[in-house]
């Protein structure tokens, strides 16, 4: 799984570096899929559940699970990317929200929030803990700075398959849910709005966005339950 995740570590770095006004997102899909492909890798997204691509990218007021088309990139804009790659039998997923030249402080105000709930969720994936520590902390450092969390929408746990038990809410009561033992491997991701928590579903069943137009970010890593401190299976090359 770590070398799965370094993969999926270095495509998000080489899309952070090709990402620039004009580029389309489908364009970005073809430049992740060889990447994945020239490792050894193979995209787990290609074809999940009839998914059409090898990445998800959604952009401004888009959560998750944007189907990378004919969509330019311009100035100003936040793209959320969504990796996963399969390696020998494992998945590791990551994704991380770019912002596209320059944008205003509270939209960095956003994306710095969406990276603290995820640093905030995975200091809490220890063994002994529980799934509602990681759920209670991503929602208290989000709500804290005044931003919501999207409850219809969870983490989950990876391994052999993308989409294993537990799910992990990003909103919930500390010492609930299943405890976490040492071998556990996480996909810990908040997904945060800048205005309502409420969500819709697109006309392509796929792309899900906030509801009052508002923008969102979406962070998320792999991680490992240890004896010791949390591992995070897809950190390198990542702006953190």
């Amino acid at each position: 799984m770590a070398r799965a995740g370094r993969v999926v570590a270095e495509t998000l770095a080489l899309l952070g570096e090709s990402m620039r006004p004009g580029v389309t997102t489908k364009e970005l899909d073809a430049i992740a899929e060889d990447f994945i492909r020239s490792q050894g890798g193979v995209p787990t997204f290609k074809g999940y559940h009839g998914f059409p691509a090898s990445i998800c990218t959604s952009p401004n007021s888009m959560v998750v699970h944007g189907i990378p088309g004919g969509y330019r990139i311009e100035e100003g804009d936040l793209l959320s990317v969504d990796v996963g790659v399969t390696l020998e039998g494992f998945v590791a997923d990551s994704a991380y929200t770019f912002a596209v030249g320059e944008i205003d402080d509270e939209t960095q105000r956003l994306l710095d929030v969406g990276q603290a709930a995820l640093e905030a969720g995975i200091d809490e994936a220890r063994a002994s803990k529980h799934i509602g520590d990681i759920s209670a902390a991503i929602q208290k450092t989000t709500e804290e700075a005044g931003f919501s969390v999207v409850k219809s929408l969870v983490g989950h746990g990876i391994g052999r398959s993308m989409h294993e038990e537990p799910q992990i809410p990003n909103w919930g009561e500390p010492g609930r849910g299943p405890e976490l033992a040492p071998g556990m491997t996480l996909a810990i991701e908040p997904m945060i709005n800048a205005g309502t928590a409420e969500v819709m579903l697109a006309d392509d069943r796929w792309s899900i966005s906030t509801d009052d137009g508002s923008l969102s970010a979406h962070f998320e890593h792999t991680v490992a339950v240890t004896e010791a401190e949390p591992r995070i299976l897809t950190l390198a090359g990542v702006p953190v």
